[in-house]
């Protein structure tokens, strides 16, 4: 099959849409496919370059502009010429947008069969950073994305709560399709490294329980409720990743370890050193840290809300808390750190438990087995057959 790929983000930027892309490449490669990347390049304010080849097929760039810290693509003809070039069986659209919305463009112009793979929940953040014109803007943005992926032959929801969203705001032929993980690289027995052991005793010198967080530091995360967690004795907040609240969040936690972005095997080992981890946004489509921090043993605390809830079974692999209620997410944390008297099993035995649940539900998600499925939705899309949603 001939896969063309159109991102609204790529390499260098790391993120959900980017590691998404890539793990569908490697797959594609290692099944014999042929694809083209069409994505973001560099511009005068982001001098660093996306690779010219991933996987073995062929980046092919288009000039960009910086919006908070992402490279997002202009709309260009270049994406014709490219897809009338390659002759794709597919076209795959990645979080469409801006870019991705003249893929989708082009590719029913070519008469091309279509998939978007919608990802970020961008009506929630705009009404999280539009004041008082919130509820407005948020609708004007749903009006956007119900004629963006119109124009798809499928459109491939993340979760049960992103599809609900889509399909209550009539979105047509859309399915599900999750995000896989690496389960080998993210497994609980890096916890027996030296270099995890080292880290360890550095982030917890006093033997503190370590509540770790992966992933952008920005408004949309929501992570001024790590707030909450500074009154449970005996833990320690670590949190890795880079974005443009760092700043205001070293202040606001300032007896958290913030170690900055990592990457491959030094980001496992993080995970390997945490014990317990904790994400606060309300507004995810999927949650792939969630699925990482499962994969490596982690008992998994976050919000009862959008993609989370497909991820995190309250009370066997975590605990889900009540983002409206104050002090939810540090009495469930608390559930995690703080013996009770007379419990039937202690913390550690609770937190072991539940980490061998988690990691018993992703080993089903590997990334093998949602290309697979993929590719039935691409063929989907070629056959033009709606596809039946459960």
């Amino acid at each position: 099959m001939r896969v063309a790929i159109v991102t609204e983000s790529f390499l260098p930027a790391l993120n959900g849409v980017t590691t998404s892309v890539c793990k569908v490449l490697e797959q594609l490669a290692a099944r014999g496919h042929e694809a083209v990347v069409i994505a973001p390049g560099t511009s005068p304010w982001s001098p660093t370059a996306a690779p010219s080849h991933y996987a073995g097929f062929p980046i092919h760039t288009v000039s960009s502009v910086p919006v908070r810290q992402f490279r997002v693509g202009l709309p260009s003809y270049e994406i014709e010429t490219v897809l009338h070039r390659f002759r794709p069986d597919v076209v795959h659209v990645a979080s469409p947008f801006v870019l991705g919305v003249r893929g989708l463009t082009a590719a029913r112009a070519l008469d091309l069969p279509s998939v978007a793979v919608y990802q970020t929940d961008m009506p929630s953040y705009i009404r999280q950073h539009s004041g008082p014109m919130g509820d407005l803007t948020a609708r004007a943005a749903w009006r956007w994305i119900r004629r963006i992926h119109s124009q798809a032959d499928l459109t491939l929801a993340p979760s049960t709560a992103a599809l609900a969203d889509l399909t209550a705001h009539d979105v047509p032929r859309v399915a599900l399709w999750g995000r896989g993980v690496d389960a080998d690289l993210f497994h609980p027995d890096r916890r027996e490294r030296p270099e995890v052991a080292a880290l360890r005793r550095r982030l917890a010198p006093d033997g503190e329980l370590l509540l770790g967080y992966v992933g952008r530091l920005a408004p949309e995360k929501e992570l001024h409720r790590m707030a909450e967690l500074a009154g449970i004795a005996g833990a320690r907040l670590v949190v890795v990743g880079e974005g443009p609240s760092r700043e205001e969040l070293q202040q606001l936690l300032p007896d958290t370890v913030f170690l900055g972005r990592r990457e491959g095997a030094e980001l496992a080992d993080c995970y390997a050193a945490m014990d317990v981890f904790v994400h606060t946004g309300t507004r995810e489509t999927f949650g792939q840290t969630l699925q990482e921090a499962a994969a490596a043993g982690l008992p998994v605390v976050a919000p009862r809300r959008g993609g989370p809830v497909d991820l995190v079974q309250d009370g066997v692999s975590g605990h889900l808390f009540d983002p409206d209620v104050p002090g939810a997410l540090a009495a469930a944390v608390a559930r995690l750190v703080e013996d009770g008297h007379g419990a039937a099993e202690s913390t550690a035995e609770r937190r072991d438990r539940m980490g061998r649940a988690g990691r018993a539900r992703v080993q089903e998600r590997s990334w093998p087995h949602l290309v697979d499925q993929l590719l039935g939705h691409y063929q989907h899309a070629i056959a033009r057959v709606p596809v039946r949603v459960a």
